[in-house]
């Protein structure tokens, strides 16, 4: 495996991050900064460089590099496979006649389907974070897939803003698009862990009404109403405060709780809504973190996806969400650093996202998480 990474702030020019070596129909992926990703040329700036790359945008909320972690910036990773192959496919949940998006569940199922089974190792996903449902899409993926497949990946971010996701294959970075990247290879050898590091506090309350991704009863009270109570005076920093104070769900049929990020309010509705579904009878507690716990999370991550490897990695693919790094602010180098001094030198890339795909630890079907360290490592 070849790697180059190039970087480029919003007011300055590719600089290489590596050595400028030529690599052969590599798979570029650009993570970073929406609004650089709007610019009209970025597609040809980026074609002028690797000609013949197959060439991935994802909008991020921060992008990670072997170097460091930047909010106003592109990073470009650039990987040339020697004894394995890749295949990209595409879908977009708003390419419809109407207004509404195309089922979440749907685009997963469908979009796996296209993937040849044979010799399929691993799935990267890069999907837009606004629209898709991560629960439905991460369900449909898993009701095509094979039990010794791996699929991890991201939901596009777009800062703190929280206004629109980008993603693209060889095109014009638009909303809607959901990026599959399958790899094919006898020599593959692919290890993942997940990481949070959030502890539950406060009573544990019943949800008694919830559509979807949407809560609106805890208890048979307006979940709005009781979120608010706890945050005090972070209330009126809502929806932004909502990332430092996410739900810790139990449901009857999981065998593992899993974390929600509260993405945004509705007052009108005295509702939330999540980033993933909450069903109802579910249970519920907030969950807060500090720094420390953070960056031993990632670390942790990094051991479990390294000790059983038989080889070194070559790739480390980190997905951490927003709302770690809303808590780590001027840290937030600190859980990167931690996992390049567990997995070594190798190329490093990833993103901060509105959601973190991969399955727990010991499952194969990939879920929707949030508030996560996910640590995806690859070598041929």
């Amino acid at each position: 495996m070849k790697t180059v990474q190039l970087r480029k702030s919003s007011n300055s020019d590719w600089h290489y991050l590596t050595d400028n070596i030529t690599l052969i129909k590599p798979l570029v992926l650009v993570f970073g900064n929406r609004f650089m990703l709007e610019d009209d040329d970025i597609l040809d700036e980026i074609r002028a460089i690797f000609k013949d790359g197959h060439i991935v945008f994802g909008s991020a909320s921060g992008d990670i590099s072997t170097q460091s972690v930047n909010d106003d910036s592109l990073t470009i990773t650039a990987i040339e496979f020697e004894k394995s192959k890749f295949l990209i496919k595409s879908t977009n949940v708003l390419q419809t006649d109407s207004n509404d998006p195309i089922d979440s569940f749907d685009a997963g199922k469908n979009l796996i389907n296209q993937f040849p089974k044979e010799g399929l190792k691993y799935v990267l996903v890069i999907s837009e974070g606004s629209f898709v449902n991560g629960s439905q899409l991460t369900k449909g993926m898993n009701s095509f897939l094979e039990d010794n497949l791996l699929i991890t990946g991201a939901l596009c971010g777009d800062g703190a803003r929280f206004e629109k996701t980008l993603a693209s294959y060889n095109e014009k970075p638009k909303q809607g698009e959901i990026i599959a990247i399958g790899l094919y290879g006898e020599s593959l050898e692919v290890s993942f862990s997940i990481n949070g590091g959030w502890t539950p506090f406060g009573p544990e309350r019943i949800v008694t009404k919830s559509e979807g991704n949407v809560l609106y009863e805890l208890d048979n009270l307006p979940a709005l109403d009781l979120y608010k109570k706890y945050l005090g005076e972070k209330a009126k920093e809502l929806p932004g405060s909502a990332l430092l104070y996410p739900l810790n769900v139990k449901t009857e049929n999981e065998k593992q709780t899993i974390v929600r990020s509260i993405l945004n309010i509705d007052e009108k509705a005295n509702s939330m809504i999540l980033a993933g579904d909450i069903f109802e009878d579910s249970k519920v507690q907030l969950m807060m973190t500090n720094v420390d716990n953070i960056v031993d999370a990632a670390e942790k991550a990094a051991v479990s996806a390294s000790e059983l490897r038989k080889k070194k990695p070559e790739l480390a693919i980190l997905v951490s969400c927003i709302g770690r790094k809303l808590v780590l602010d001027q840290r937030v180098e600190e859980e990167v650093e931690e996992v390049i001094e567990v997995v070594g030198k190798t190329t490093i890339t990833g993103l901060y996202s509105y959601g973190e795909i991969a399955p727990f630890i010991g499952e194969s079907n990939c879920q929707l998480h949030n508030q996560t360290m996910t640590v995806t490592l690859i070598s041929e």
